[in-house]
């Protein structure tokens, strides 16, 4: 997807927040020239309206005086955009799963991270695959993969850290199922338990066929049926099996509702007529905000992760591309990370942000402790009550336990004709 989370505070720092003004921030660091007041260009951000927050656009203009320009778009269009019209954007937000499809184009480039003055403490699950020391599952497009290019203009992936980046990481998250525990009132601990005939009219899988393939691969693992050796890239054989199981389900009455559409996902969840489904975290939590006991379950196999991006199209040059350096270097110092762990979403470089939270915040939302007082988000909501305890537990523990990442697989072509037999099944 482009899925996501929930987080976000800031501790004072009048140094770090003297250093974020505008150009003296760019010229304290050395990193990029300076721009001019009369001069501030307008970035057009290419990317899905989830990943757009108002919020962001608007405190980055207001410490730097640059205007982001949102041009929001669906997911494959983000990507059909990068590989067809590379000059109608400046910034380009995507998955990284879909930079196999567009790096080969040529309309990237590389990213200098030294110009990227946090670069060196852009977490290791991207650069190395590692959490705390230990690597996690790789099945599927793993942004170790693809997130070093050979050089600024390479059309292909660097097998080692190199100078050049693909993309600098945004937002990511591991997910999992969505339940109702008032409802099941019983413990969930498998992928397995989505296709339960005890849920049966009362369960929904997402309906975005790369990524709810990818659920439903979880699950037939879960159910002792096949083990994949890639589930983000399975043979036909092996979509054959996934989606044949699917079909049975939906045919014994299984799913109330396959869903696209997130809105679609809290409602039905909301109104209990589904107590178990693929979700988003911000999902489950805008259905807590209602006052609705409702879970991000973890689960022993594991949870699929995904990732977003900030890229540069290749044409980027000039002023735009200073501003642009000026937005990355910006983004990382650690204000939109702690926005954005606010949500539940994790951010690409921890140390800055947790800067920028207040230490009861730092504590719930990343080491899994019981929330001393009361947690919020950005926009003053209630997400957790003191003494809660976030799902899932520490950023170690949640995106320690990854088991595949969100992928586009080389029989693609196949695979959305087969999701589409099952949606008409």
């Amino acid at each position: 997807m482009s899925e996501k989370t929930n987080d976000q505070h800031p501790a004072t720092d009048p140094q770090r927040r003297a250093l974020l003004k505008g150009t003296a921030g760019i010229l304290a660091t050395g990193l990029a020239p300076a721009i001019h007041a009369e001069d501030k260009p307008v970035l057009r951000y290419l990317g899905t309206a989830v990943n757009q927050d108002k919020e962001i656009a608007d405190k980055f203009k207001a410490d730097t005086g640059i205007t982001i320009q949102y041009v929001a778009v669906t997911t494959d269009d983000v990507t059909k955009r990068a590989v067809t019209s590379p000059n109608s954007f400046d910034l380009l937000d995507s998955e990284f799963f879909s930079l196999k499809k567009i790096v080969p184009t040529g309309n990237l480039k590389g990213i200098d991270t030294k110009r990227v003055k946090n670069a060196d403490k852009i977490t290791s699950l991207f650069t190395k695959g590692e959490v705390a020391g230990k690597k996690v599952g790789d099945q599927g497009t793993a942004p170790k993969k693809v997130i070093f290019l050979e050089g600024e203009k390479s059309k292909t992936f660097a097998k080692a850290p190199t100078r050049w980046m693909s993309l600098i990481p945004t937002t990511y998250n591991a997910d999992t199922l969505g339940i109702r525990p008032d409802l099941i009132k019983r413990p969930i601990r498998s992928w397995a338990e989505l296709l339960n005939p005890e849920f049966k009219g009362r369960a929904s899988i997402l309906n975005i066929p790369s990524i709810g393939i990818m659920d439903a691969a979880m699950v037939v693992e879960a159910m002792g049926k096949y083990k994949y050796p890639d589930k983000g890239n399975m043979t036909r054989k092996e979509i054959d099996l996934t989606i044949a199981t699917l079909i049975d389900a939906k045919k014994a009455g299984q799913f109330r509702s396959l869903w696209k559409d997130f809105n679609e996902s809290v409602n039905l969840m909301a109104s209990g007529e589904v107590v178990i489904q693929s979700m988003w975290s911000p999902a489950v939590t805008a259905v807590r905000t209602k006052g609705i006991d409702c879970v991000y379950q973890p689960l022993k196999e594991g949870y699929r992760a995904w990732a977003s991006g900030f890229g540069l199209p290749a044409t980027l040059s000039g002023k735009k591309l200073d501003a642009a350096y000026e937005f990355i270097n910006w983004f990382l110092d650690g204000w939109a990370g702690a926005y954005l762990n606010r949500q539940g979403y994790y951010s690409a470089v921890l140390e800055t942000a947790k800067q920028k939270m207040e230490p009861y915040e730092w504590a719930y939302w990343m080491e899994g402790k019981p929330a001393a007082q009361d947690i919020k988000s950005p926009h003053g909501d209630l997400l957790a009550k003191a003494g809660s305890v976030r799902d899932g537990g520490s950023y170690e523990q949640r995106m320690g336990a990854i088991a595949c990442w969100n992928a586009v697989m080389d029989e693609n072509e196949y695979m959305v004709q087969k999701w589409n037999e099952f949606v008409a099944a």
